[in-house]
């Protein structure tokens, strides 16, 4: 019986791939040692490819720079969505995305970086991630809003509440999630600001 034979990758998909590889390599080396760090060289070495191959796929260095942070941020949401999208009600569900967040962290540990060093080192990234984290998260508090499961907030100071849960994972991610596992109590907390108020009683 004669053997099926391998179907070889087109062009494009060998082009998709080593893209990929560089990505990937950028990815991994802002992660570890920062943007600074990530000269083309770097990145061609650790993808192992030639350094004119870099320019085949992206415009300059900072042209996949500023892909980095927007790209990653995207996945680190769906990965957060993922598992959260069945817990109700929102106030749980909050609850979860949080923890989801510090579990994104432990298992992508270059992410903080590449998030915290983008702000200076590629400003178009940070403002684009901002962006893309801020917007679904206002339309999934408004419609919590509509359900009844949030106090009578106004769109204005939705967008107000939306920063706050962002700095607070900013700030605190830096702070605890470098120990691992992460204290309970930083999650207990949390829960208990959103669900009681801070003067609640």
């Amino acid at each position: 019986m004669k053997a099926a034979a391998v179907r070889k990758p087109s062009r494009a998909e060998r082009n998709e791939a080593v893209r990929a590889r560089l990505f990937a390599a950028a990815a991994t080396i802002v992660g570890e040692l920062g943007y600074a760090e990530a000269s083309v060289a770097r990145i061609t070495a650790q993808a192992g490819v030639a350094q004119g191959t870099f320019y085949n796929h992206f415009e300059s260095r900072q042209a996949l720079l500023d892909e980095l942070l927007p790209t990653l941020g995207r996945e680190m949401a769906r990965a957060i969505q993922d598992r959260t999208a069945a817990i109700r009600p929102e106030r749980a569900r909050e609850v979860a995305r949080f923890r989801a967040f510090f579990d994104y962290l432990r298992d992508n540990p270059g992410f903080l970086r590449i998030l915290n060093e983008a702000e200076f080192a590629a400003p178009k990234a940070y403002q684009a991630h901002i962006d893309n984290i801020a917007g679904p998260y206002r339309r999934i508090l408004m419609r919590a809003r509509e359900r009844g499961e949030t106090g009578a907030f106004s769109d204005a100071e939705i967008e107000v509440v939306v920063h706050i849960l962002m700095g607070a994972r900013s700030y605190l991610s830096q702070r605890f999630a470098a120990s691992q596992p992460v204290d309970e109590a930083v999650f207990g907390a949390y829960a208990k600001l959103l669900e009681r108020g801070l003067f609640g009683t």
